[in-house]
């Protein structure tokens, strides 16, 4: 690369940061150690739920100017790690997050991409420039969130990171920054992700998850079952809530539930993605294996605030 072109990706990349700067405030989540926050809106910040005290109902934030306000914590998903601060008495200047580009510029990454990350863990801000590492479609995080794209970054994990924004090299907004989904990477959750949470957050204070009512646990079916059932794993169910869905529907206690909606199940963790928003007032049909015979029992899935679970 010529020194011409360094001088040119050294400008561009300051002014990156500079346009961006005045949206990163600084999230004073736990005791001596703030997070980053990015504007989603003129009263909105996104940051990252375990940047957050348990049982935080306040922050304070640190703006652009040097000045500090109150946030009261609107909802979090510690599926995502994502949260929401709803900022008091002073009017923010949104990112982009929210804007046309940023699914667009998403999906145009490719390993080797630059990127630019900016966070704010103290008074002034704090830029980094890396690499894409891996991109890939959509996954879930350790917690069962859905997260529409991986973005893996070479972005060093400096303190206060996570809540920061992440931009492409032309200065187009990517999303927001977390250190909590994948161990030793800074990830970007998309803005893509970030809409559909923010929306949740913003409207229920939480995660609205579908629910079944039931306790599970798997099990290997033996050589009969198995052979009935075509497969041979399932979850076998240990308990059923009274007048939940599932009860309602009449599954019962011993019942081994093989699919939801023709998707095979043998761990917990298969019925998290079958369990989203989407599903909620919707009926479901259940494959269940009940005294040898494979039944179909069909579910209206219910509501459930919080956290994942069946």
């Amino acid at each position: 690369m010529t020194e011409d072109a360094l001088l040119s990706l050294s400008r561009r990349t300051a002014e990156i940061v500079a346009a961006a700067a005045p949206q990163v405030v600084r999230v004073e989540g736990r005791r001596r150690s703030p997070s980053s926050g990015t504007a989603w809106s003129a009263d909105l910040v996104v940051t990252s739920h375990h940047a957050l005290d348990g049982d935080a109902e306040e922050v304070e934030i640190g703006l652009a100017d040097g000045a500090t306000t109150r946030a009261a914590v609107a909802g979090r998903d510690p599926s995502t790690d994502l949260a929401l601060l709803r900022v008091k008495g002073r009017t923010l200047a949104p990112s982009g997050l929210d804007g046309p580009g940023a699914d667009a510029a998403a999906a145009a990454l490719a390993p080797g991409n630059l990127v630019v990350g900016v966070s704010r863990p103290g008074r002034t801000p704090r830029a980094a420039l890396g690499l894409v590492a891996r991109t890939a479609g959509d996954w879930r995080g350790p917690a069962g969130g859905r997260i529409d794209r991986w973005i893996e970054t070479t972005l060093d994990l400096h303190p206060g990171l996570s809540g920061g924004v992440a931009l492409t090299a032309s200065g187009e907004v990517l999303g927001v920054l977390t250190s909590g989904l994948a161990r030793g990477s800074a990830m970007v959750v998309p803005a893509e992700t970030v809409r559909r949470v923010v929306a949740s957050l913003d409207r229920h204070g939480g995660i609205r998850r579908g629910y079944l009512g039931l306790a599970t646990f798997p099990v290997r079916l033996p050589p009969p079952a198995a052979t009935a059932a075509g497969q041979y794993g399932a979850l076998l169910v240990s308990a059923v809530e009274p007048e939940s869905p599932a009860a309602r529907a009449g599954l019962l206690l011993g019942d081994a539930l093989l699919a939801l909606g023709g998707v095979e199940v043998v761990d917990y963790g298969d019925l998290v993605p079958l369990l989203d928003e989407e599903k909620i007032g919707k009926p479901l049909t259940v494959k269940v294996l009940r005294a040898g015979e494979v039944r179909e029992v069909s579910v209206t899935v219910g509501a459930r605030e919080g956290r994942a679970r069946s």
